[in-house]
């Protein structure tokens, strides 16, 4: 009953459906203007539907210049798990590694793989493709939202997230489930935790022992969202432009990035990109619980906006919004791949 309540009190937790319920206002006024529901197609040409629904994280990947992700490999649903193997030690992957759906969820079905036995038990679930990846070794993540207009030599960054991952530190006395129990945010992951470690969550940690329970930044799966939109410097700008000169035809997202430092990051030095989320982006900064969800609303309609002006701006320039048919043809597949996630 206490973490129902704690779900009321804290909007952060409230179902995006009616998070978004001012947002999709706003979104029809958009798409009467445009003419299209689906205007966001041609947000970021080079990615499918702009990278709203049913876009490929492989292909987008393509897109990044090498250097700035981890190895990653492509494994289509079904796939022999011998042909697998053999995929991960000629690409030089290394245990542990991430395993995630290409087509994703809000993290839905990441998960961190040790050995080949658990590799096979993520094979035979999978109902869908999937990526490997190899462990980005760097501790910190921020979300950095990047906005540039087609007509604009450079963007801006719009806002920071950083990450508190799903951490528990021990006391000498608690196991890691009691651990758990001490903060509703981790108590609310409680069955997940529980169905991936099981026996494991009755350990006893040593007093200060940390234990990282979820290696990755997502907020559906336990992990504290900060805004940092106070890091926003000239310098780092300067590096996201950078990097984003490399993507062709991007306009519209939110990158993931682990990072050692932050002035290493400021420099383009030391970090890697988790992955680059194009339309359907959110600015996550709007998730510190210190916000107001009069704040995320303002922020969401602020960034819907710069998504509709930039497809516009592009569909001038001659690329199209999808039609009708096609865009919900996309929307169907869509409903049935989250199905599938949700149900892995």
């Amino acid at each position: 009953m206490k973490l129902f309540f704690h779900k009321i009190a804290n909007w952060e937790y409230w179902p995006f459906q009616v998070v978004y319920i001012p947002i999709y206002f706003l979104w029809a006024y958009y798409a009467i203007k445009a003419r299209s529901i689906f205007f966001f197609n041609a947000s970021n040409p080079r990615i499918k539907n702009g990278g709203f629904i049913m876009e490929s994280k492989k292909q987008i990947y393509d897109l990044i210049p090498r250097k700035y992700y981890p190895k990653t490999i492509l494994i289509p649903k079904n796939t022999d798990l011998k042909k697998i193997v053999q995929q991960v030690i000629e690409k030089q992957i290394y245990f542990p590694l991430i395993a995630k759906p290409d087509i994703g969820l809000r993290g839905s079905g990441v998960k961190k793989i040790h050995t080949v036995s658990e590799l096979q038990r993520y094979m035979e679930k999978a109902n869908f493709d999937f990526l490997l990846q190899d462990l980005i070794p760097y501790k910190n993540e921020v979300g950095i939202f990047y906005v540039r207009h087609p007509n604009e030599k450079e963007g801006r960054i719009t806002g920071i997230v950083s990450k508190e991952f799903l951490t528990v530190v021990g006391d000498g006395a608690s196991t890691i489930e009691v651990l758990i129990h001490k903060t509703p945010r981790f108590q609310l992951q409680l069955d997940a935790l529980q169905e991936e470690y099981g026996d494991l969550l009755n350990k006893i940690l040593a007093d200060g022992e940390v234990f990282n329970l979820v290696p990755f930044g997502n907020h559906a799966r336990g992990a504290k969202f900060l805004d940092g939109s106070h890091w926003i410097t000239p310098k780092l700008t300067q590096t996201i432009n950078q990097i984003c000169a490399q993507i062709p035809e991007f306009y519209f997202g939110r990158f993931d990035i682990m990072y050692d430092s932050f002035e290493a990051l400021e420099r383009g030095e030391d970090f890697q990109i988790v992955e680059l989320n194009g339309a359907a982006s959110e600015p996550t900064h709007i998730y510190d619980p210190k916000h107001s969800i009069w704040f995320a609303w303002k922020e969401l309609a602020r960034h819907i906006t710069y998504m509709y002006e930039i497809s516009v701006a592009n569909h001038k320039r001659g690329f199209p919004y999808l039609d009708y048919k096609a865009g919900m043809h996309e929307y169907r597949l869509h409903q049935v791949q989250n199905n599938k996630i949700l149900n892995f």
